[in-house]
């Protein structure tokens, strides 16, 4: 099956050739999927080198110009080691753009963690005004990415990941939805981590609500998931751990509730490994999701016969 970024630049380049205010900008990765691209419109086409900062910088003067600049790279390239261009050429000027990262938390274990991003999300947390797609299924990325081009002037970032669940789900870039009902709980599974938070709860009396549009949270979703289910709340990201606690304490502000943050640890994991070796230590895998949410939950989450 093809990656999300498999998906990534066939849409976009279609959207070159689709939207004459659709531009590129790169710093050398990612090249090869727009020498076609590249050479019908070398004009929209930019990679500015080994150059982040100068990539969301250039990105931004586009974007100034009334283009809508589509930047890539790795997530630790794209938001971390850019992070005051980000914050200030694109934030404070108010020039909107879409990011779309690859390698996300730990995709690519043997590049080490100067190709990790498990804080991303958390990081651009601290900006205003930014919409946040995390797709689970590439067919979902190719929607979620048009649906971020087409999304005006506004800042969007669409987080790729090379973990995938084995279908796609309907997405619109705006809310969350409900894809197993229950009585005694909801667990919040954001992006890849669906497959393996169904396999987690299985036999488990719990909602699970998907969430491929993280920002805006969709307050709204988790208020009625939890008026059916109860206010105990398990959120599963594939970033860093607690990411999304403060926005859903406040959907929840009114009401008695708990909220339970799972996702990537603070921990440097220093040894390559695998993919699955690296989901297992941080606790995402299916077996230790499971462990964890039953003991959230505790006993009346088990559904009776």
């Amino acid at each position: 099956m093809d990656t999300m970024r498999d998906r990534f630049a066939p849409v976009v380049s279609r959207l070159l050739d689709e939207d004459p205010r659709v531009a590129v900008v790169l710093a050398e990765i990612g090249a090869d999927g727009f020498a076609e691209a590249r050479r019908r419109h070398p004009d929209r086409v930019i990679n500015v080198g080994i150059r982040e900062q100068l990539m969301i910088g250039a990105a931004a003067g586009l974007a100034l110009t009334g283009l809508r600049p589509v930047v890539h790279t790795f997530a630790s390239f794209l938001v971390e080691r850019p992070f005051e261009q980000v914050k200030l050429d694109l934030g404070h000027q108010d020039a909107g753009a879409v990011l779309v990262s690859a390698a996300a938390s730990f995709d690519w274990p043997a590049g080490g963690y100067t190709h990790m991003a498990p804080g991303d999300v958390a990081l651009l947390d601290t900006l205003d005004g930014w919409t946040v797609h995390v797709p689970g299924h590439p067919d979902e990325a190719a929607t979620l990415l048009r649906h971020a081009v087409a999304a005006g002037d506004d800042k969007v970032y669409v987080r790729l990941s090379v973990q995938s669940n084995g279908q796609a789900r309907p997405v619109d870039g705006r809310s969350s939805r409900i894809v197993r009902e229950g009585r005694r709980g909801v667990v919040l599974a954001v992006g890849p981590v669906l497959d393996a938070v169904l396999d987690a709860t299985e036999g488990l009396d719990v909602t699970v609500l998907y969430a491929t549009t993280v920002r805006p949270f969709d307050a709204a979703a988790l208020r009625r998931a939890t008026d059916r289910a109860g206010t105990d709340v398990v959120l599963v990201e594939p970033y860093l751990a607690g990411t999304s606690t403060a926005a859903a304490n406040d959907a929840l502000s009114d009401v008695p509730h708990r909220v339970l943050g799972l996702g990537v640890g603070r921990r440097e994991l220093r040894r390559y490994g695998r993919i699955e070796e690296h989901a297992a230590a941080h606790g995402l895998d299916a077996r230790s999701l499971r462990e964890r949410v039953a003991g959230f939950l505790g006993d009346r989450a088990a559904v009776r016969g």
